[in-house]
C-alpha cells in the first residue's frame, strides 16, 4: 500500500458521514441503523477503490466545537466497528474541534490520523467564536502516547469566517505547519463548493508536507483538482442526489475514482 500521505501521493479520502447522534436534534433513537449505514458506507469506499476514510459526526448539526458525552461514546463505537469492518486507514473527525475526542478514539481503535477542523486559525461560526487547538493537540497527543496518529489540520475551514480576516491563506498554512500539522486541508466556503485552484495553489508553494483538497471534488474535477493537490476528500458527491444523509453509493464512488484516469 502506498504511503497514505506524501507530497504526490494523490491519496483520495471518503467520509464516512454518521447520521445524528444520541443527544443532538436530529437523534431518532436507531443506533443500529447509524452504525449499520456507517459499516456499509466504509465497506463501499473501500470497495471503489478509496485509499482511506473519515469518520464524522456530520448529522450532529447545529453543531458545538465540542461533543457532548454521550455523542463521543457513541462515535467512539461506531468508530470501532468501522475499522473491524475494513482494511484501509481510517481516520476521525469530531465535531468542530474536538481534539481529544478525535485522538482518543483514535488512539483507542488503531485509527491511523485526525481531522482537526480549526488548529491555528480564531474563527466565527453559528454559535461563537473557536479558539485555535493547535498547542494543545499536539501536547494532547503526546500525553495519550498516540504520536504516530498524524493530523491534519484544515486551515480558514469552510462554514467560518476568520475573525481577523487580514490574514492570508498562506500565513494561515505556515502557522500550521509550524505547529507540527502532518498535512494541510483546504476548502471551499461550504459543502459541495469546489475547493479553489488558487487557493491550492498559495498553500503548495509555502509549506512541504501534503496539501488535501478538502470540499466539492467529484467526478468532474478530481484530475485536476490532483494534479496540484496531493489528496482530496470526497463526501457529497458519492450519495445519490448529493443528499448528506443518504448511503454512499458505489456507483458514484466509482465515478469519481475512475476520473483520476
Amino acid at each position: 500500500m502506498k504511503e497514505l500521505f506524501g507530497i504526490g501521493n494523490k491519496t483520495v479520502i471518503g467520509m464516512v458521514h454518521c447520521l445524528p447522534l444520541p443527544g443532538t436534534a436530529g437523534f431518532e433513537d436507531n443506533m443500529e441503523k447509524i452504525i449499520s449505514q456507517a459499516v456499509q458506507d466504509a465497506k463501499t469506499l473501500e470497495a471503489a477503490g478509496c485509499d482511506a476514510l473519515i469518520v464524522e459526526n456530520m448529522g450532529d448539526g447545529p453543531f458545538n466545537d465540542t461533543m457532548d458525552i454521550e455523542q463521543s461514546i457513541a462515535l467512539a463505537a461506531v468508530s470501532t466497528l468501522v475499522k473491524q469492518a475494513v482494511s484501509i486507514p481510517v481516520g476521525i473527525d469530531a465535531a468542530f474541534n474536538d481534539y481529544k475526542t478525535s485522538l482518543s478514539i483514535a488512539k483507542s481503535i488503531g485509527a491511523e490520523f485526525v481531522r482537526l477542523p480549526v488548529f491555528v486559525d480564531t474563527v466565527n461560526y453559528y454559535n461563537g467564536t473557536i479558539e485555535p487547538c493547535s498547542r494543545d493537540a499536539v501536547l494532547f497527543r503526546k500525553k495519550i502516547h498516540a504520536e504516530h496518529v498524524k493530523i491534519l489540520a484544515d486551515i480558514q475551514v469552510k462554514h467560518t469566517f476568520m475573525v481577523n480576516p487580514s490574514i492570508t491563506i498562506k500565513d494561515s498554512a505556515k502557522q500550521a505547519v509550524s505547529c507540527l500539522a502532518d498535512g494541510i486541508i483546504v476548502t471551499g466556503t461550504s459543502i459541495g463548493l469546489e475547493t479553489p485552484m488558487e487557493m491550492l495553489r498559495q498553500v503548495k508553494e509555502v509549506v512541504k508536507v501534503p496539501v488535501i483538497a478538502g470540499s466539492g471534488v467529484n467526478a468532474n474535477n478530481i484530475k485536476e483538482q490532483l494534479n496540484l493537490a496531493d489528496g482530496a476528500i470526497i463526501g457529497s458527491s458519492l450519495k445519490e442526489g448529493g443528499v448528506i444523509s443518504n448511503p454512499i453509493s458505489l456507483e458514484l464512488t466509482k465515478k469519481v475514482i475512475k476520473g483520476l484516469e
